[in-house]
């Protein structure tokens, strides 16, 4: 069943892995940035990595040491672990997502990406969307799922089918994207699993919002998000096509 994108998520701009600013100690995914969107109204875009004891991380990279001063692989490490890791500019440890769950409570949009956890957009295990399922369950407020990965958003529709999903969608430049293969980059272009996931939209890459192909979607009733939007001006030009922005390193503005 194709669950529609709540309304919500199309009334206020959504905050790029939260609303972030390192300068003001809250780097993205933390805590602190969840905190700062719910404050200033703003809907909330996080990331999910998985640990090595299965339990939903928001956390972007894969590895540890762009956003903290420890090394290694999140998979590596345990939840109890990762929580005493600190974030780089932050007081916080990085969190998990029951945690930020409890935290927003309803009180804004939440999308929730699940990052791929094969780097090849292969089937996955099942674990990461196992534990973003759990987690969700009975979660009262407004809430959507997504990955790059379709596989992992089929689970998703099977897992959790009450809960409204997408695909994060994207130009696939095979340049920008190793290691997957040129072929791999030339499907997934194309969007062509979108009927088999039962996902009801996408977050597309602003820069290529003119392919033919999200034009096609939107007429068949699919929302269109887009990422990332990083000024007023790429905003006002990204929702003459999306119909709303994940954003970040502004201040969005609000649709009238």
């Amino acid at each position: 069943m194709r669950i529609p994108l709540p309304a919500a998520f199309l009334r206020v701009p959504l905050a790029h892995r939260a609303y972030h600013d390192r300068n003001q100690r809250r780097p993205e995914n933390s805590p602190g940035a969840v905190k700062a969107a719910i404050v200033a109204g703003y809907g909330i875009e996080i990331d999910l990595q998985l640990s090595s004891d299965g339990v939903a991380m928001v956390f972007h990279d894969e590895a540890l040491d762009r956003l903290t001063d420890a090394a290694g692989l999140v998979r590596d490490h345990t939840a109890t672990s990762l929580s005493q890791i600190r974030l780089r500019d932050s007081d916080d440890g990085i969190p998990t997502l029951p945690e930020i769950l409890a935290l927003i409570a309803g009180q804004v949009p939440l999308l929730i990406e699940l990052k791929d956890q094969t780097d090849s957009m292969a089937e996955t295990d099942g674990r990461l969307e196992a534990a973003t399922a759990a987690a969700l369950a009975g979660y009262p407020g407004p809430v959507a799922v997504m990955s790059f990965n379709p596989h992992a958003v089929a689970n998703m529709a099977r897992l959790a089918p009450q809960i409204a999903r997408g695909l994060t969608t994207s130009a696939y430049d095979p340049t920008d994207w190793a290691p997957l293969s040129p072929q791999t980059c030339d499907r997934l272009r194309a969007i062509p699993d979108y009927d088999r996931t039962l996902s009801s939209f996408i977050s597309h890459e602003a820069a290529d919002l003119t392919r033919p192909r999200v034009a096609e979607l939107k007429s068949q009733g699919a929302a269109i998000l887009c990422w990332t939007i990083r000024s007023r001006a790429a905003e006002v030009k990204a929702r003459e096509i999306a119909q709303n922005i994940t954003f970040e390193t502004y201040s969005a503005a609000f649709p009238a």
